[in-house]
């Protein structure tokens, strides 16, 4: 039973029994609901937090309107809060809950230490900001030349991939945020999704019926950043095939 309390965080699953056992005693479980702020910029970073099983996490960009840009999403592939950065630094986003659910929560002055004795975790870490570095690039692109419809079925999609099933609970006006849009054109969007068949909504949720449409109407920068995280952190993206709450790919190393 001493790898349980890993299961559910692809990042954490990838270091090798001897640093699981580093790191495991100093992992809190906790649950956090959706719309949690875990950070809002210019908070100290004074603890990381490893998604778990379906919970999703997001980096947001306030803007002087009060609205926010979602800049990255997090599920069980990585992490938020002190990952790379040695100490308390700063956040420059907002990071906050999109789905609720169970994370794994470490003081970043412990994690930090940890760092120091291991090299694996050091570089782990590390390469793990370079696919988050990645991801963030490329939704600067995206949000550059596509299409609405396309960014938010390559949004929907990237969200479906990391649950167990085909349920998202999210409002069209939180979906809008996320995307940089107004409400009536998500509205829209969703609306000739359903006409298609693609999802089904109800109130405080999104229902995806057909993911391989869905995925085709999608541009192809969530494949981009997947052939990434492949080439840096193979195994640790989450898979269609890979159940939400099942236990990631826990190799010994």
């Amino acid at each position: 039973m001493k790898n349980v309390l890993l299961l559910g965080s692809n990042l954490l699953g990838a270091l090798s029994e001897a640093d699981r056992e580093l790191i495991r005693p100093h992992l809190q479980q906790i649950s956090l609901p959706s719309g949690h702020v875990i950070y809002e910029p210019g908070d100290d970073v004074q603890f990381a937090y490893f998604p778990r099983y379906e919970a999703i996490a997001a980096f947001l960009i306030p803007m002087p309107d009060g609205e926010a840009i979602e800049a990255a999403m997090v599920g069980r592939e990585g992490a938020v809060g002190g990952i790379v950065s040695q100490g308390r630094l700063p956040a420059y986003a907002r990071c906050s809950v999109t789905q609720g659910g169970d994370f794994l929560k470490i003081s970043s002055k412990i994690l930090a230490d940890l760092k120091d004795q291991s090299r694996a975790i050091d570089r782990l870490f590390s390469r793990y900001a370079d696919c988050l570095v990645a991801q963030i690039l490329q939704s600067v692109a995206c949000n550059a030349r596509h299409s609405i419809e396309q960014r938010a079925a390559r949004w929907l999609s990237a969200a479906i991939s990391r649950t167990a099933g085909d349920h998202i609970r999210m409002t069209q006006a939180q979906l809008g945020t996320f995307l940089g849009v107004g409400r009536s054109y998500v509205a829209r969007v969703l609306a000739r999704f359903r006409e298609e068949g693609l999802i089904e909504t109800k109130r405080g949720g999104i229902t995806i019926l057909d993911r391989a449409k869905l995925a085709a109407i999608s541009c192809d920068c969530t494949e981009l950043v997947v052939d990434h995280f492949e080439t840096v952190l193979r195994g640790v993206y989450p898979q269609e095939t890979e159940p939400g709450n099942g236990a990631p790919a826990e190799s010994g190393k």
